[in-house]
């Protein structure tokens, strides 16, 4: 009988390309994915790092499942282990085993010498397309580089991806085009910031162009694009193939130039709404999602109402807020002046309050129309049944949803992409019914 594996996954959408990517190999290694980790032979936890919470999240998680079941190898893998790897082998003994990043492809023969199963080198890994596939249905994240070049003296991603690495452009648009061809209808786009993608002389325009030469009924998601040195060469490709959603997704992290400085970004309010006025001349009707960290060390009463003032001119349709993390061996680990963590909750909390009749208005600004969406699940209510999917303006887990409630042929599918028609809007989410 084949070893087999449970994978509890933890973090952004990046980390669960890399849970894909550990299944793909454990699977062409012969290993079989349990349904349960009492069924499993190995629980493997693939870490996040990335800000304190979710650190402590993954420990608690491979403490839980050592306390569940105590029988069990426990394979501590992701962000955490990279980042950690010698601290935990010795602090954590829960974890039998640790992966790095670094040691990925080893997956395979880390798992067998933990369940004492022997190892066959000579076994291939499985495909890129033929990786299972974690998101909702009609979904897929498709990973064009890795690591960063910027120097944000808040983030620990280059701490724990390294520098940008890109990958190149044909193996990109390969692995696209057999996403398209298992039935995916939405590819999103992915990486620490895409907007930083170089290969063989094409940019990230350059590549959404061989991406849009591709057939079929699908849609381009661009996620994670960093706004000191965003490409307008987007726009074009975008005016061009309607298949590449207006969606952008823009951590602006603050407005106030002082702490902008402090963060080591080169921007400011003026930059920023100058370069959402351009992208709304050209794109009508674009979304924005954007990110707001609060509590960043020097951060005054002034410089948040600053940010409180920008965020009602930029009106972004969706907003994230984020308290801040001091995190080791960043530049601002050292910084003086941090706000108490109730005051910067309270900004959070008041931020966000600010954001929801704005996201109230824009989803307005989307009822009684028509838009294609992509079903993600058929729900059975008291009401009756529903189905739940996405429109343009949704990205996958982040934003609102479709809640379409009528007009149903009875075979439809979840990743089926339908024309439907908004009438209504319930909180954030938009009610909608089938167009015959």
């Amino acid at each position: 009988m084949p070893a087999s594996y449970f994978l509890d996954s933890f973090g952004c959408a990046k980390n669960q390309v890399d849970s894909e990517g550990m299944m793909a190999r454990l699977d062409g290694h012969g290993w079989t994915c349990a349904d349960d980790a009492e069924s499993a032979d190995l629980i493997i936890v693939n870490s996040c790092g990335f800000i304190e919470d979710a650190k402590r999240e993954s420990i608690n998680a491979v403490l839980e499942w050592k306390k569940n079941y105590p029988e069990k190898k426990i394979l501590l893998a992701g962000c955490l282990a990279q980042r950690y790897s010698e601290d935990l082998a010795s602090s954590l003994p829960e974890a039998d085993g640790i992966l790095r990043l670094d040691d990925a492809a080893e997956i395979a023969r880390a798992a067998g010498r933990l369940v004492g199963r022997a190892h066959d080198s000579a076994a291939p890994d499985s495909p890129p397309g033929a990786r299972p596939l974690l998101s909702m249905p009609g979904c897929a994240y498709v990973k064009i580089s890795e690591g960063c070049n910027h120097a944000c003296s808040f983030c620990a991603i280059p701490l724990i991806r390294g520098s940008l690495r890109c990958r190149g452009a044909r193996e990109i648009v390969d692995e696209c085009r057999d996403l398209i061809e298992r039935g995916v209808r939405e590819l999103c786009i992915i990486g620490q910031d895409i907007c930083a993608y170089k290969d063989a002389g094409l940019d990230l325009p350059g590549l959404l162009r061989e991406i849009s030469k591709l057939r079929g009924d699908f849609w381009v998601r661009l996620l994670y694009m960093h706004p000191d040195n965003f490409p307008l060469g987007i726009l074009d490709v975008m005016e061009n193939d309607p298949r590449i959603l207006p969606y952008f997704d823009i951590p602006l992290q603050h407005a106030s130039r002082k702490i902008l400085k402090a963060m080591r970004r080169s921007g400011d309010a003026e930059k920023y709404l100058a370069l959402a006025g351009a992208i709304r001349a050209r794109i009508p009707g674009a979304i924005f999602r954007t990110t707001f960290l609060l509590g960043f060390p020097g951060e005054t009463e002034e410089d948040f109402q600053e940010l409180l003032r920008f965020q009602q001119e930029l009106r972004p349709h969706w907003l994230g807020c984020f308290a801040y993390s001091r995190e080791e061996g960043t530049a601002a680990y050292d910084l003086k002046n941090k706000p108490p963590k109730k005051i910067a909750q309270e900004r959070k909390r008041k931020a966000e309050e600010a954001q929801m009749p704005i996201t109230e208005e824009k989803i307005d600004e989307l009822i009684g129309r028509a838009f294609d969406v992509l079903l993600e699940e058929k729900i059975d209510g008291d009401e009756g049944e529903f189905w739940l999917g996405r429109l343009f303006c949704h990205a996958p887990e982040v934003d609102g949803c479709a809640v379409v409630s009528s007009g149903a042929r009875g075979d439809e599918k979840p990743g089926e992409i339908l024309r439907c028609e908004t009438f209504a809007r319930r909180g954030f989410d938009i009610e909608a019914r089938f167009l015959r």
